[in-house]
């Protein structure tokens, strides 16, 4: 599990089978002081984040369970959204 910060969307016309009415957002992730850590990437949102707010993901294998029907091709699932950090 990791943050980031949704920095834009992405519009795909086709989608595969799983994907259907799935949004997809950019995400820059970052550290708990929010901080950049690596490149924005692409990732299926599931909590109906916006643009600017901070969330947390998850990638790999958990990304595909993340979704419904499991096992779906994806890198990284936002499955929430973040109120605060305490470091």
């Amino acid at each position: 599990m990791y943050l980031g910060i949704v920095t834009g969307s992405v519009v795909a016309s086709r989608k595969v089978a799983g994907l259907e009415g799935k949004k997809i957002l950019l995400v820059q992730p970052v550290d708990e002081h929010r901080k950049p850590v690596g490149d924005v990437q692409a990732a299926i949102d599931t909590v109906q984040a916006g643009e600017g707010d901070l969330v947390y993901l998850v990638g790999s294998r958990e990304a595909a369970l993340a979704l419904d029907p499991h096992f779906v091709p994806v890198d990284a699932a936002i499955v929430g959204i973040v109120d605060g950090v305490s470091t």
